[in-house]
């Protein structure tokens, strides 16, 4: 069973993701509310896949991704974009983010990134 982590400052957003990951038989192991936490959880957790809003305060999705690839350069990270973030996700991907979901979140998407991690 794969392990997830969530990270996303909106607690709907996560509620969403947890429901739709559960029901598809993943495991999530860890919810964080910034890139920093993110980045602690991952550290402590070491899920085999991280969902990863973009725009969050303290530390945002970009520069958490970052931090994590840094410390594990086969991280598998799944980044979340809403509306008109091209240039994010175009940094993103230089960054070494595997997939990428966009809200509002369709089941079948979040389950097709996840898969191709």
């Amino acid at each position: 069973m794969k392990t997830v982590l969530i990270v996303d400052d909106s607690r709907t957003s996560r509620r969403i993701l947890r429901d739709i990951l559960e029901r598809a038989g993943y495991k999530v192991v860890g919810e964080a509310v910034n890139g920093q936490e993110g980045y602690d959880q991952y550290v402590k957790l070491g899920p085999d896949i991280v969902t990863m809003d973009i725009t969050m305060p303290v530390v945002d999705g970009l520069e958490s991704l970052k931090l994590i690839r840094k410390y594990d350069q086969n991280a598998k990270v799944v980044m979340i974009t809403a509306a008109g973030q091209k240039e994010k996700m175009v940094e993103a991907v230089k960054d070494g983010a595997v997939e990428f979901l966009s809200k509002p979140f369709m089941e079948e998407s979040v389950l097709n990134a996840l898969n191709h991690c």
